[in-house]
């Protein structure tokens, strides 16, 4: 199946010289959305996969169908005042500016076999950010899946040693 096709580019979207790639008719077309769940999962599979982390928002509709996929549990990552338990958090460089993010400090144990969703790729600093939250509670990352990586951006870069799956990449 050819996912890209199922993609649309909207031009100068959210601002002018921005290619935005918007997922919403992939998720439309059930088969597509199938395909991309079980090829987000299959790597990981007999990986002993225990949670599951997503950020909000678009990485939620493809993490927790994964982590269902891999009967494994399904973690937040939020923008703060979002969780309503103790957090703990990562500030992180945007183009201009900082953002942060927030983990319940009892999401993922020590040890815990953890894999991250997401639905993009682009200069690493959010899925970077998530890295650290995940290891200050102690967790070891098995693996990313994307559903798109804007190779051109580099992000992959911010994460060494982490193996990557992408199912669409855009140079």
């Amino acid at each position: 199946m050819n996912l890209k096709s199922r993609i649309r580019e909207i031009p100068d979207f959210p601002k002018k010289g921005i290619l935005f790639y918007d997922i919403t008719t992939l998720l439309a077309d059930a088969e597509a959305f199938n395909t991309v769940l079980t090829r987000l999962a299959t790597p990981f599979e007999g990986q002993a996969i225990q949670k599951v982390v997503a950020v909000e928002s678009r990485g939620f509709i493809f993490g927790a169908p994964v982590a269902q996929r891999l009967h494994a549990g399904f973690v937040p990552v939020r923008k703060p005042g979002k969780l309503p338990y103790k957090t703990i958090d990562e500030t992180y460089q945007l183009e201009y500016g900082a953002g942060t993010l927030c983990i319940h400090e009892d999401a993922i144990s020590a040890g815990e076999r953890v894999l991250i969703v997401d639905d993009l790729l682009a200069t690493g600093g959010t899925t970077a950010a998530t890295v650290n939250l995940i290891r200050k509670l102690g967790g070891v990352i098995v693996g990313l899946a994307l559903v798109i990586e804007l190779s051109f951006l580099k992000g992959r870069e911010k994460l060494p040693a982490i193996p990557i799956v992408s199912l669409l990449t855009y140079d």
